[in-house]
């Protein structure tokens, strides 16, 4: 079991990048090609959006950062050229269609563009450190405690914590049930934390779809840094499917007094963003919603290679580009962004308010106070 799914992008894990790279090596030459289409003049820039879910600027960005990895030793034999490797790609985490599918339309061979992908999404996974980082200096933490504070004035909130599913194909074997999830479908279950900008700050994507989202949360690095009060008196934002824990504050089940409604409203709207981000990371790359249909071992770097993409066009200010009218959607996209999350039971030590002190006393002296300024 720990074989087929043992995958896990956190910063201080090197094993994954290093696993990663080694498959970079794996190099097979086509040996019959098709014409090649040039998409960079085939299209204008809103088409090239809308097909490839990213900018042409922001496509050279990427290219030269991930290049050296793709290049053939020669040119020899028309071999297949970095640019059109990663078009291939996006096309794919555009579409979630099938490889023979995405060959044909790329003028390749269905073994080739399977390869391909791969390549190229490893090549992208292997910039998380990069581009997925938790905030570590002083000056970052009061950056992003800044924006959280500007949404709702809710203090100190450092992220916003959640899981969503991510649907794939049954993988089989004994432990293949371990990846259904409460709503009957095959997923992975990924934990990511959030800015108030959209951000992925830190990304957890390996566990099978049957884990709750608190199981996830214990076994990540970010929970053991957090507990060691690392981040001393700086706050995560979740639901009432997580545990009370001091530094994770969480809705109040049944706000009564002025200062507990303003408390909880604070909170919803802080927290809202890691919702944004999985909606609009899913819709940038319908196949985190339509679903990785692949082996496994390679659906995993799939899903950190879109993390990585999500941040860069994020940091980029590149806006959601409009659907792609050649995708059939099985359901509207509403419906789709629903079916990943699912709703953890509430933990009964979120039926006593008190048993927070931290949250007690934040709704007592700070959020009382803004409710009697507000009078």
């Amino acid at each position: 079991m720990e074989a087929a799914y043992n995958f896990i992008f956190e910063h201080e894990n090197d094993d994954i990048l290093e696993n990663l790279e080694l498959l970079d090596n794996i190099v097979r030459r086509p040996k019959t090609y098709k014409e090649r289409r040039d998409y960079f003049e085939e299209y204008d820039d809103v088409d090239f959006r809308t097909r490839f879910r990213l900018s042409k600027e922001s496509c050279l960005d990427v290219l030269q950062m991930i290049e050296d990895k793709l290049e053939y030793p020669s040119n020899r034999n028309k071999s297949i050229s970095p640019i059109n490797q990663l078009l291939l790609t996006l096309r794919y985490y555009a579409t979630g269609s099938q490889q023979i599918t995405m060959g044909d339309y790329c003028g390749m061979s269905k073994s080739t563009s399977h390869r391909i992908i791969h390549r190229v999404t490893v090549a992208i996974a292997s910039l998380g450190r990069q581009f997925i980082k938790f905030p570590a200096s002083e000056e970052e933490v009061k950056k992003e405690q800044l924006q959280f504070y500007n949404i709702a004035r809710f203090p100190k909130a450092l992220g916003a914590l959640d899981c969503t599913h991510i649907r794939i194909r049954s993988p089989g074997g004994e432990n293949g049930e371990h990846f259904r999830n409460r709503k009957g479908y095959m997923s992975i279950n990924v934990q990511a934390i959030g800015n108030a900008n959209l951000e992925i700050l830190d990304l957890v994507a390996r566990w099978p779809g049957s884990n709750q989202d608190q199981t996830i949360w214990n076994g990540s690095y970010r929970n053991t840094i957090f507990e060691s009060g690392q981040y001393g008196d700086a706050f995560l934002l979740a639901d009432s499917g997580y545990m009370n824990r001091p530094y994770i504050m969480m809705p109040l089940q049944n706000p009564l007094t002025p200062e507990e409604r303003l408390y909880n409203e604070s909170q919803i709207r802080s927290r809202n963003p890691i919702e944004r981000l999985f909606g609009i990371w899913k819709r940038r790359f319908p196949v985190l919603a339509l679903g990785i249909q692949v082996q496994l071992k390679n659906c995993l770097p799939i899903i950190v290679a879109t993390a990585v993409l999500h941040n860069i066009l994020i940091k980029a200010k590149e806006e959601l580009p409009s659907d792609d009218p050649e995708i059939q959607l099985p359901a509207p996209w509403d419906d789709l962004i629903e079916q990943g999350h699912i709703r953890e039971h509430r933990h009964n030590d979120n039926i006593n308010r008190d048993i927070n002190p931290v949250r007690r006393s934040l709704i007592n002296n700070y959020f009382r106070s803004l409710h009697l300024q507000s009078l």
